[in-house]
C-alpha cells in the first residue's frame, strides 16, 4: 500500500482542524483548489466529515483527524 495524491490530499484536509475545539469546522469553498474540494468530498462520502464542504468532523472523522496529526507531529521531528 502506498500513499496516493488522493490520500495525502485527505490527509491535508484532517490536518486543518482543531482538534482542541471539536465546535470549530471548516469550510471548502468550490473555488478551493479542485484536489481540496475532491478530498472533501471523498472525506464526507466515506463518513468522516458532516458536510460535503466539510463542517465538522464525525466521531470516526475525530479519529481519523487525531491518527493523521499525530503522525505529522512524529515525522515532522528532527532526527537525534
Amino acid at each position: 500500500m502506498s500513499f496516493t495524491t488522493e490520500l495525502i490530499a485527505e490527509l491535508e484536509i484532517l490536518a486543518l482542524y482543531n482538534l482542541g475545539n471539536t465546535l470549530e469546522g471548516i469550510k471548502v469553498h468550490h473555488d478551493a483548489d479542485a484536489g481540496a474540494v475532491a478530498a472533501t468530498q471523498r472525506l464526507h462520502a466515506k463518513g468522516l466529515l458532516n458536510q460535503p464542504d466539510g463542517g465538522y468532523l464525525t466521531s470516526l472523522g475525530l479519529d481519523a483527524a487525531e491518527h493523521a496529526q499525530s503522525l505529522l507531529t512524529i515525522l515532522r521531528r528532527e532526527p537525534g
